[in-house]
């Protein structure tokens, strides 16, 4: 399991820090970053199971817009707050904010062990099966379509396929697959109404830089490649 662990460039270093980082690390893979733009980013193009963010104090913001993302892009990653000034309000605030947790420091990384595996149950149970490549998030049950948290308008047609690509990273559907699949009737051999499809898909992503990640395989098909997003 993956954890990525934010906290301010100060912070970081420090004795309790650096105890519970080695905490983690023997039990997690743990990618622990200072500055927060830079886990911004790593959190849009990576895969992880839980965040901490590690803050010197209530007025900390480190970490603060990365909690806001996962919020409003329906990510949906579980978030645990450690805090050296736990207050009452500070909590609620987090709470409120969008965070799963919070701990008070000096805290025993047995504890933060035992609560990331918790708060990583709890996401696998209720989390809703969303689909992700880099940037982009397609949840199936909601049908939304969201790009760094923006909305993607997709017809009814072109969300149906960007799902059965997606369900299938780096797979190879043929146009008669994606006809059965999504129209649910025989390819005459003639029709481009995949290619339509398609083309209308490409532009509304290539508005947000993600159109390269539908791959066009010359006479035979499409496929999603998450890796052209990186």
């Amino acid at each position: 399991m993956r954890i990525l662990m934010i906290g301010d460039k100060d912070n970081v270093s420090v004795g309790e820090s650096q105890n519970l980082f080695s905490d983690l690390s023997r039990e997690f893979t743990v990618v622990r970053i200072s500055d927060p733009e830079e886990g911004l980013e790593m959190l849009k193009s990576n895969k992880y199971d839980c965040v901490i963010i590690d803050r010197k104090d209530a007025k900390d913001n480190c970490g603060m817009d990365l909690v806001d993302f996962n919020k409003e892009s329906g990510m949906g990653l579980p978030i645990l707050i450690i805090s050296a000034d736990k207050t009452v309000d500070d909590l609620v605030a987090m709470f409120e904010r969008g965070a799963d947790d919070y701990v008070a420091s000096p805290c025993d990384g047995r504890e933060i062990i035992a609560r990331v595996h918790s708060l990583i149950r709890r996401s696998a149970q209720c989390h809703r099966p969303l689909l992700t490549c880099g940037r982009l998030i397609l949840d199936p049950v909601a049908r939304e379509c969201k790009v760094d948290g923006t909305s993607v308008p997709l017809r009814r047609r072109e969300f149906d396929i960007l799902e059965i690509l997606m369900r299938h990273d780096n797979q190879v559907f043929s146009r008669e697959r994606i006809i059965s699949e999504v129209w649910q009737k025989e390819y005459d051999g003639t029709s481009n109404v995949v290619d339509v499809h398609i083309k209308y898909l490409r532009d509304k992503l290539r508005e947000h830089k993600m159109d390269s990640i539908v791959v066009t395989v010359r006479g035979v098909g499409y496929k999603v490649q998450c890796s052209e997003c990186n």
